[in-house]
């Protein structure tokens, strides 16, 4: 028997079942006519501070809808669905964007940064946000994608760190197969060197690209392309972290810390401001206590779940993301997970970084080749990509046993099928839209999109108890804000220096 045979032949039926997985959609919200709301958070949607459910994202106009942990893909998209009915409810005649890519958006200090109260932990928020629109300029941050949370029981931080190693040596695939922002709004590279042609004088693109937003004009930081960071185990990569949250960076010195009427205009100089702010396609995570660090609870203890973060926005999909997709990713980290994964070293992570850049370019590109360590020569995406496929299928049978259904592998055939008729990504899909129904618009067609989405939300039946729990969770949360606010005793200057602090990295936690 081959490895990953073994692999599955070891897996039980109970660590089977225990599979979970979250979901965390980021949408922009927009006024009927394209253009970026200019409005507050809706207030029926409750704190975007303390909702368990409904937040924003960098901005006050970019919603983050967060589904609880699931056992089953049809419950956790049903919430998901849920969650979505009731915020397009509260959201009057402004809409849901439906593209990674952003709508029209104003002058780049115009875009409204994301409000949390008067709390210390509310203000840190606001002024980390205030950092990035310094650091990377506020459109970048505009642009909104899907994070996928997954875990499996009985998985040392050893095994995660494997998975995530294998699934950046493989994550060309998910920027091909899903990769759905091949186009974008002019305003958003108003000012900026780009390599994008135009399509009309509104919309610029690139006749391969599967997915801009983890190009080049996405989430990319020349900052924190120096930090090649190692996945080969936890220390190493908390010891990465720990040395870019701590380490001053130049270029962020010349920014600097206040404004002259002394509110903050970044959290610090260091490379990062934060934890969150380094980006990864894939993170792993733990769930934090109040006031903890992430990096101190992963050291403290251990890897609890992988955080996949490459996925584009479906603008085909009500929700962003559909069963099939899910599924998909469901064989693909479990693929990663059961397969062999030797150490990285600096040369394959420059390796992972120029696929990533060539196949969010240029995927669709026929012959498009791509980089393999221990290859002595390149590979076309289409062959490594048919390569994984039997894998891949027996991964998905072994799902689909224990599940008694034939889902995963349907998914794994359609990513066969994809493979071989890349006319039918959704990247391509949009392509084709755009230019023959839309006269070249990329504004134009996800308007379209977005209207027809929120149409469909709207005419879903919410059961009046769904809709009373929801406004139950909102005014909970402004509840639960207030006791936060009313319990902060620290100036806030202090609060930041001691969260900020590099013991508070390490120190053992206290009891909560």
């Amino acid at each position: 028997m081959d490895s990953i045979t073994q692999a599955l032949a070891a897996l039980t039926p109970q660590r089977l079942a225990g599979i979970r997985r979250g979901i965390e959609k980021e949408s922009l919200r927009t006024q009927p006519q394209g253009m970026l709301a200019d409005t507050p958070h809706p207030k029926a949607l409750g704190s975007a501070l303390t909702h368990p459910h409904i937040t924003t994202d960098f901005s006050e106009s970019q919603l983050e809808l967060i589904t609880g942990v699931h056992a089953e893909v049809p419950a956790c998209l049903q919430e998901l669905t849920q969650i979505h009915q009731f915020t397009i409810r509260a959201m009057e005649d402004e809409m849901l964007w439906v593209a990674s890519m952003p709508c029209g958006l104003p002058a780049d200090d115009a875009i409204p940064i994301g409000q949390y109260g008067t709390s210390n932990v509310g203000q840190a928020k606001s002024v980390y946000r205030m950092g990035l629109g310094y650091r990377y300029g506020r459109r970048m941050q505009t642009i909104s994608g899907i994070h996928y949370n997954w875990s499996l029981p009985d998985v040392s931080d050893a095994a995660y760190f494997g998975l995530i190693r294998n699934f950046r040596r493989h994550a060309f695939l998910l920027l091909y197969l899903f990769g759905a922002s091949p186009a974008v709004c002019s305003s958003f590279v108003q000012g900026r060197e780009h390599s994008l042609q135009a399509m009309n004088a509104r919309t610029l693109y690139l006749p391969y690209a599967t997915s801009l937003r983890m190009g080049r004009l996405g989430y990319q930081s020349d900052a924190q392309a120096s930090l090649a960071v190692s996945y080969n185990d936890l220390q190493g990569y908390s010891d990465s972290l720990q040395d870019a949250l701590t380490r001053s960076y130049p270029a962020y010195e010349q920014i600097g810390m206040r404004h002259a009427d002394g509110s903050y205009k970044q959290l610090a100089t260091s490379l990062l401001q934060i934890e969150n702010e380094f980006y990864g396609t894939i993170r792993p995570k733990r769930v934090i206590y109040p006031g903890e660090r992430p990096l101190h609870a992963l050291r403290e203890r251990g890897v609890q779940y992988v955080e996949v973060r490459l996925m584009d926005l479906d603008p085909f999909d009500p929700i962003g993301i559909s069963s099939q997709t899910v599924r998909f990713l469901d064989v693909f980290l479990l693929h990663c997970l059961l397969t062999h994964s030797p150490p990285d070293t600096p040369e394959e992570i420059a390796q992972l970084g120029r696929n990533q850049q060539l196949v969010a370019q240029r995927g669709r590109e026929p012959g498009l080749l791509l980089e393999r360590s221990g290859a002595t020569s390149p590979v076309t995406l289409t062959d490594w990509g048919l390569s994984l496929i039997p894998a891949f299928m027996q991964v998905a049978q072994t799902l689909d046993q224990h599940s008694a259904s034939n889902c995963h592998t349907q998914a794994v055939q359609e990513a066969h099928d994809r493979l071989l008729h890349p006319e039918k990504l959704p990247s391509s899909k949009i392509l084709q839209a755009v230019s023959e129904q839309f006269d070249g618009s990329f504004v134009a067609f996800v308007r379209q999109q977005s209207q027809d989405t929120k149409r469909a939300l709207l005419d879903m039946p919410l059961p009046e108890n769904l809709i009373k729990h929801f406004e139950n969770l909102s005014t909970e949360s402004y509840q639960e804000q207030q006791r936060i606010e009313a319990l902060d005793s620290l100036p806030f200057d202090v609060y930041l220096q001691q969260y900020l602090s590099p013991q508070r990295l390490n120190a053992r936690r206290v009891s909560h």
